[in-house]
C-alpha cells in the first residue's frame, strides 16, 4: 500500500473509531452512513411519510414537497441555552453562554446515554461551499433525525463527494445531534470551538439541530477563520449588474427576518430592469471570506440551499422566493390549505384550513395560522435569479459591505463610513429590534454587531480586533455601508417602500464605490444627497425625505454615548483603535 492510500485510510479511520464511540453511548439500533443519492433521499422521504414526520402537500401545486411540524415548544433558536467551551471563559467572551469544556461534556455525555434506542443513527458527511473551493470546509453530523438529513441534504453538499473530501483533507467538524425527548429543561447546544466539535441535544428545530448551519458555518467557522484570517459571516451575497456591463458583489448583515432573503432574492423595480440592470443571488444568509492576491476579499456562500422566514414571503415582497417553492421544498410549521397548499401570514388573501399545530385554523381567534418563525427549505439552484457563480471555487470579489438593523427611529435610510475602521465600529455598533427568530421578546432593541450577536464563536472584542486586522498595506478592501429599511415616521408608518426599491439605494453605494457622486458630510459618516439617489416613481413626504436622508444630532449624542457604554462591557480586550473612533465622533457631534 502507497504512503497515500495509508494516510487516506487513517483519516477515514479516525472517524470510523469516533462513529463507533458515539454509538457505543447512544445504543442505536442501526447505522447509516448517508451518500445523499436520490435513491436515499426517496427512502427516507417515505420512512418520514409512514411516520408522520412529513405530510405530503398538494402534488399538482406543489410537487415532491412536505411540512413538517416540530414540537411546539421547539420552534426557534434558544440561545439561552447555546453555549461556547473554551478553555478560558474570556474567550468566549461576554457576548457568549459559556460552560468549562469538561463540565459540559460530563453533562453532554449523561444526556446522550442510550438516547438513540430503538432509533438509527445517521452519519451525514457534508462540505459548506463547493466541493473543490479552498475556502470550503467540511463536517459530519451524527443525528437520529431523518428530517435532519433530509434538510442537509439540500443546505449542504452532502454524501459521496464530502467523504471523498474528508478522506482526502483529514479534516472535519465533528457535530452530534440527537432530538431527546424534545424536553425544553434538557435541550442544550453546545459548541467546543478548540476541538471544532458541537453537540446539540433535545431539538430538532433548524439551527439547533442543522448543525451545518450557525453552530458550524458561522459558531465554529468564525473561530477558525479568525486563526486562519479569514471571515465567518452572516451575510448575504448578491451580483449586481449594470447597463454598461459592469458586475460587481455586495455582502450584507442583517438579523434573522429582517430582510435578507429578500434583498439577496431583490427583483429591481421596472426601469431598472428596462433599462438592463441585472440582480443574482450568491447566497442569502453566510458569507465565507478570504483575501485574494489582489487585495480584494472573495465570498463564497457556504450553503447549497435557503432555510428562510416563510411569513411575509409574497409575490410583492419576493416573487423569486415564491417562485422556488413551487417544487421540492420542505416547509416547517407554515399553515395549510384546504386543498393541501403551505400558507402563512403575508402570502396572500386565503383563509387557511390547518394551522402550524395541525388544528382547524380559527380565524376568529386572533393567532396566526403559521408559526411567526415557521420556515422553508430549498435548493439554492430552484431560485430564478440563483447565480451559477456561486458554485466558482475562489468565490466572488466584494465591492461593499452592508451592516443594517431594524430600526423605527433615528438611523437614516443609507450612509456609509468613513475608512475601515469606522465601518468596523458601525458594524460593531449595530441595533435592531428582535424577531420571532428567536425565542424571548419580540421588538426590543439591542445591540446585534454585524448581526452576529447569536453566533460569533469567541469574544466579540476579539472579533472586532481581527476585523481590524484585514486593513493593511496592499488591502484593497470592501466600502462599508450601512442602510435601515424600517425607519418610521411619528403615525408609526414605514417612510420608505422597500422590497425592490431598494435597488435604489444599491445603486447609490456603486456609484460611491466607483466615485461617481458626492456626499453629504456628516459626524457619522456620508449621507447620499437626495438628488443623487434614483427616486424616479418614488413619492416621499416632506417628513419622509427629511428622516431618511438627515440626521438627528442630538439623537446620535445619546446614541454614541450608549455604543461607547457598550464596547466598555468587553473590557481590556477591546481594541483601542475601535474605541478612538467612537470617542472622535462622539466628540465631533459635541
Amino acid at each position: 500500500m502507497t504512503d497515500i492510500a495509508q494516510n487516506s485510510q487513517s483519516k477515514l479511520e479516525a472517524l470510523n473509531q469516533w462513529v463507533l464511540e458515539v454509538a457505543r453511548l447512544t445504543r442505536p439500533d442501526r447505522i447509516h452512513w448517508c451518500d445523499g443519492s436520490d435513491a436515499e433521499n426517496e427512502a427516507l422521504i417515505q420512512a418520514m411519510q409512514a411516520d408522520g414526520t412529513l405530510i405530503k402537500l398538494n402534488e399538482d401545486t406543489h410537487p415532491n414537497s412536505y411540512l413538517h411540524r416540530s414540537h411546539p415548544d421547539d420552534v426557534a433558536r434558544v440561545e439561552h441555552l447555546t453555549f461556547v467551551c473554551t478553555t478560558n471563559r474570556d474567550d468566549a467572551g461576554p457576548n457568549n453562554h459559556w460552560m468549562a469544556p469538561e463540565l459540559a461534556r460530563q453533562q453532554m455525555d449523561s444526556l446522550f446515554e442510550g438516547c438513540m434506542e430503538g432509533r438509527t443513527m445517521y452519519v451525514v458527511p457534508y462540505c459548506m461551499g463547493p466541493i473543490d473551493s479552498p475556502l470550503s470546509r467540511c463536517g459530519v453530523e451524527i443525528t437520529d433525525s431523518a428530517y435532519v438529513v433530509a434538510n442537509m441534504r439540500i443546505m449542504t453538499r452532502m454524501g459521496a463527494p464530502a467523504l471523498a473530501r474528508i478522506e482526502r483533507d483529514g479534516s472535519y467538524v465533528k457535530g452530534l445531534h440527537s432530538t431527546g425527548d424534545l424536553n425544553p429543561d434538557r435541550r442544550f447546544i453546545m459548541h467546543f470551538p478548540e476541538e471544532l466539535e458541537i453537540q446539540s441535544f433535545g431539538s430538532g428545530y433548524g439551527g439547533n439541530a442543522l448543525l451545518g448551519k450557525k453552530c458550524h458555518a458561522l459558531r465554529i467557522a468564525s473561530h477558525q477563520a479568525q486563526s486562519e484570517g479569514w471571515l465567518a459571516e452572516h451575510m448575504l451575497i448578491l451580483g449586481i449588474e449594470n447597463p454598461k456591463g459592469d458586475k460587481h458583489y455586495i455582502a450584507a448583515a442583517f438579523p434573522s427576518a429582517c430582510g435578507k432573503t429578500n434583498l439577496a432574492m431583490l427583483i429591481p423595480p421596472e426601469g431598472y430592469v428596462r433599462d438592463g440592470w441585472k440582480i443574482t443571488t450568491i447566497g442569502d444568509d453566510i458569507c465565507w471570506m478570504r483575501p485574494g492576491a489582489d487585495g480584494r476579499l472573495y465570498a463564497i456562500n457556504p450553503e447549497a440551499g435557503f432555510f428562510g422566514v416563510a411569513p411575509g414571503t409574497s409575490e410583492k415582497s419576493n416573487p423569486n422566493a415564491l417562485a422556488s417553492l413551487q417544487r421540492d421544498a420542505i416547509f416547517t410549521n407554515v399553515a395549510v390549505t384546504d386543498d393541501n397548499q403551505p400558507w402563512w401570514e403575508g402570502l396572500d388573501k386565503r383563509v387557511p384550513a390547518i394551522d402550524w399545530r395541525g388544528n382547524v385554523y380559527d380565524f376568529n381567534a386572533g393567532k396566526p395560522a403559521a408559526h411567526p418563525n415557521s420556515r422553508f427549505t430549498v435548493s439554492a439552484k430552484q431560485c430564478p435569479s440563483y447565480s451559477p457563480m456561486a458554485e466558482d471555487p475562489q468565490g466572488v470579489p466584494i465591492s461593499a459591505i452592508v451592516f443594517g438593523g431594524r430600526r423605527a427611529s433615528l438611523v437614516p435610510l443609507v450612509f456609509e463610513a468613513r475608512d475601515w475602521t469606522h465601518g468596523v465600529l458601525v458594524g460593531a455598533a449595530m441595533g435592531s429590534e428582535t424577531t420571532a427568530a428567536a425565542t424571548g421578546a419580540v421588538g426590543v432593541m439591542r445591540r446585534d454587531p454585524m448581526a452576529m450577536k447569536p453566533f460569533c464563536g469567541y469574544n466579540f472584542a476579539d472579533y472586532f480586533a481581527h476585523w481590524l486586522s484585514f486593513d493593511q498595506a496592499n488591502a484593497k478592501l470592501p466600502k462599508v455601508f450601512h442602510v435601515n429599511w424600517f425607519r418610521k415616521g411619528d403615525a408609526g408608518d414605514f417612510l420608505w417602500p422597500g422590497f425592490g426599491d431598494n435597488m435604489r439605494v444599491l445603486e447609490w453605494m456603486l456609484k460611491r464605490v466607483a466615485g461617481e457622486v458626492d456626499s453629504q458630510e456628516t459626524p457619522i459618516g456620508h449621507l447620499p444627497k437626495i438628488e443623487d439617489v434614483n427616486l424616479e416613481g418614488v413619492e416621499l413626504s416632506q417628513e419622509a425625505r427629511e428622516k431618511l436622508f438627515g440626521y438627528d444630532r442630538e439623537g446620535w449624542r445619546h446614541e454614541f454615548a450608549s455604543i461607547g457604554e457598550y464596547l466598555d462591557e468587553y473590557g481590556p480586550r477591546m481594541p483601542e483603535a475601535l474605541k478612538d473612533e467612537q470617542k472622535a465622533t462622539a466628540r465631533s457631534l459635541g
